[in-house]
């Protein structure tokens, strides 16, 4: 888990492009909030997660208010869901 992912925060979806080296992570805060990050995983940081956004600050009151963001701020995001649903 990313630095910038609070540990008291509970990661409730987590969806990865077809390469594997991008992921956004939708987690809900303590206090009933919603956010999501995006993440990028390369050989030079030995396959660890690295956040690539600071859209983990934002606050959402919904599930869907955090999904329908990240749709919006994460280009591969949609198509990857997509595929998901067809599986």
């Amino acid at each position: 888990m990313s630095a910038r992912i609070d540990k008291s925060w509970v990661v409730f979806d987590s969806v990865e492009n077809d390469e594997h080296d991008r992921c956004v992570d939708l987690f809900r805060r303590p206090d009933g909030s919603f956010g999501f990050e995006a993440f990028r995983r390369d050989v030079e940081d030995e396959g660890r997660w690295t956040p690539v956004t600071y859209h983990s600050g934002r606050v959402y009151v919904s599930r869907d208010a955090a999904m329908a963001a990240a749709v919006s701020a994460v280009v591969w995001l949609e198509a990857a869901l997509g595929k998901r649903q067809t599986k």
